[in-house]
């Protein structure tokens, strides 16, 4: 891996983030990425339109623990490239992007944290790397395609509503404008966090992946999106290493997909919190917590 300067950062955030930080290629795009401590290594994957800034309150916990705790920028979020073409935001692509950050990084016996979009994306790209997985900790997420008869959130039908949704994404910055509206505690994201989650997304040419990774959710089981997160599924129900699920109930946006995990992984523990669709700003010690457990239970 050839490691490149990373991108500054403004001092309100900085002092968020005591951390090595470092950018490298992968697949031709530059990533940022942030490690903390040494050890097994903790791959944390965010989702839309978040950052390894969502990460820090659970790298912290996890001071003291033998982990290297990663925590990556999807391609078109954070720090790290930002394709301007909505085109480039595809589910194999983000799978295929991330892929080549872990063999840059040449990770191997990786416990693998993901939340939103980083479940598909992260479990994608270790569909092809399952030898390198030693376990799973799942937050708010989806692992697979939607059942039949599924309706899309409110959230995901406004994100296809013409013109508009651009307006709203693409023009005033949503939904990073308004993350403290999906958490059980709004308090949670105000003042500099709140400003942190922003900043990455300030320019209008910055803003193609919110927008492109909301449309990336089926509307139908004809979705382009189906084959990769039927994938996905394929590798979570075979994967016989320990999983554990750690689920925000107040998230409104996919609060109610626990229940459909917990009988996809009958045998995954399950920590139910309060929080909200964030739930790494809510409740980072009982994600800690799970993370130290399915690790002392992996090969």
């Amino acid at each position: 891996m050839h490691e490149l300067p990373p991108p500054p950062l403004p001092d309100f955030i900085a002092r968020l983030l005591p951390f090595r930080r470092y950018a490298t290629l992968a697949d031709g795009h530059q990533i940022h990425v942030m490690e903390s401590g040494q050890g097994r290594p903790v791959l944390c994957v965010h989702g839309n339109p978040t950052w390894g800034f969502l990460y820090r309150k659970v790298a912290s916990e996890l001071a003291g623990h033998p982990f290297r705790v990663i925590m990556p920028d999807l391609v078109g979020l954070g720090l790290s490239d930002k394709p301007r073409s909505p085109r480039a935001h595809t589910l194999d692509n983000h799978t295929r992007w991330l892929g080549a950050l872990v063999d840059a990084l040449d990770l191997e016996d990786v416990i693998l944290i993901v939340q939103d979009w980083g479940g598909p994306i992260g479990l994608g790209a270790f569909a092809e790397r399952a030898p390198r997985l030693a376990g799973i900790v799942i937050l708010n997420t989806v692992v697979g395609p939607p059942c039949p008869g599924f309706r899309p959130t409110a959230f995901h039908r406004f994100a296809r509503a013409p013109l508009i949704s651009d307006l709203a994404f693409r023009g005033l910055g949503f939904p990073q404008v308004a993350l403290d509206r999906a958490q059980g505690d709004r308090q949670s994201i105000r003042g500099d966090v709140a400003r942190a989650y922003r900043w990455p997304l300030e320019r209008f040419a910055d803003r193609a992946a919110p927008l492109a990774l909301a449309r990336m959710v089926p509307d139908s089981l004809r979705h382009p999106s189906v084959p990769a997160l039927e994938r996905c599924q394929s590798l979570v129900t075979r994967f016989s290493g320990p999983t554990a699920i750690v689920w925000g109930d107040r998230d409104p946006v996919l609060g109610r997909v626990r229940r459909h995990l917990e009988r996809l992984l009958p045998t995954a523990p399950v920590t139910v919190t309060q929080a909200g669709h964030f739930l790494q700003e809510e409740v980072p010690g009982e994600i800690a917590e799970a993370i130290v457990s399915v690790s002392s239970r992996a090969k």
